[in-house]
């Protein structure tokens, strides 16, 4: 996010500026407690959120439909974000040292040691700098932590209310026998002898670490060679009857956290851990307690988010231009844009001018008179 400041530019060079003689650079939407949300941050959103539709395979109409669906809470967004941020500087909310090891764990599992070429990684395929990747990844931090210490941590669901759910819903916790599995697999395709046993012998070695407390994600991560190793090794439930019979012998029979010893196969070494168990049946009230907690909690937690995010612009400085709508205003709270007309510019020296003209970001730009619109002097004027 930009502050008011940092997008008021002013030409002093030849004096007062006429319409010919300027052009656009970006528009303030809205203004929230002394920062801006500028029309450029609007359509970087805009561009984030196709992005991301595209990732998850819509396409064609369905895509459009979606745009058309959530574009117009992207002010709402943005503005609920700079908010959370905000209050996360007036909590002393620190992320920096979750933010570096979130980076270092996306180089890590991409296998990019330069730290450049994991820079230009980044902007191919988010399409932002790498500053801007960095700064929204930890404005998103900063968010989620406010709203865990703010609003998710003072919803407590009490036992008896968990257990009449618990009673009036049986048949929703009613289970077919599954086991959760976590795998590492070290390939021997196409490898010799020898290095097929230096396979082996890293693949014992793994089995000897996880058993003796690392954790398994970290170790599928770093070592393993199958495409769940960005998942921590993560392959899911399965049924009896859906393993190789040799694996299915030993995972049902074992309880949960077991790691096996490296299992051979026609094309490698496998090892897996039981994350999970589930008996054939109902389970006891214990044994899926945090799963009706987490059933009952969301159905609070969203409305009560935004009743948080409500209070915030209730107490926020908030002006949004005419023309833009704020989805989630708050009732009663009026958010309307003072003229600029009545508005007195900054101003700075030539000499200032001249120092920052070498930037490569504008440092300041000054509104037309009776717009809303921010200007830079044309090459003609200079």
């Amino acid at each position: 996010m930009k502050s008011l400041r940092s997008l008021l530019v002013v030409g002093l060079a030849g004096g007062v500026l006429c319409a010919a003689d300027v052009q656009v650079v970006d528009e303030i939407i809205a203004k929230v407690n002394g920062e801006i949300i500028s029309r450029s941050e609007l359509a970087r959103s805009r561009k984030q959120m196709e992005i991301e539709l595209q990732g998850r395979g819509l396409k064609g109409d369905a895509l459009v439909k979606t745009m058309k669906e959530r574009e117009r809470d992207i002010l709402r967004d943005r503005i609920d974000q700079l908010l959370l941020v905000q209050k996360a500087g007036v909590l002393s909310v620190n992320v920096d040292s979750e933010l570096s090891k979130y980076l270092a764990e996306i180089q890590l599992q991409n296998k990019i040691a330069d730290s450049e070429k994991f820079q230009q990684w980044i902007r191919e395929q988010t399409g932002m700098t790498w500053e801007d990747f960095r700064a929204e990844t930890k404005n998103g931090m900063l968010t989620q932590r406010v709203i865990r210490q703010e609003v998710g941590g003072k919803i407590s669901i009490p036992k008896p209310e968990l257990q009449k759910y618990y009673q009036e819903h049986k048949s929703e916790f009613e289970r077919e026998e599954r086991v959760f599995l976590r795998e590492i697999f070290l390939s021997t395709e196409g490898k010799d002898e020898k290095a097929a046993a230096a396979a082996e012998k890293k693949a014992k070695a793994l089995v000897e670490r996880a058993r003796k407390g690392e954790k398994f994600p970290e170790l599928a991560r770093d070592n393993s060679e199958s495409q769940s190793a960005q998942q921590g090794g993560d392959i899911g439930p399965w049924k009896r009857g859906a393993l190789d019979k040799k694996i299915e012998d030993i995972v049902f029979a074992q309880e949960r956290n077991y790691v096996t010893d490296p299992i051979r196969t026609p094309n490698g070494f496998l090892i897996l851990k039981v994350e999970e168990k589930h008996k054939a049946g109902l389970p006891a009230f214990e044994e899926v307690e945090n799963e009706i907690t987490e059933k009952l909690y969301m159905p609070l937690f969203q409305p009560r988010v935004r009743e948080y995010l409500t209070k915030l612009r209730q107490e926020a400085f908030l002006e949004i231009k005419e023309g833009y709508v704020d989805t989630s205003a708050a009732p009663g709270k009026s958010t309307a844009w003072t003229d600029p007309a009545q508005l007195k510019p900054e101003t700075v020296t030539k000499e200032e001018v001249a120092r920052h003209a070498r930037r490569k970001r504008l440092l300041w730009m000054a509104p037309i008179p009776g717009t809303q619109t921010f200007v830079t002097r044309s090459s003609k004027s200079r």
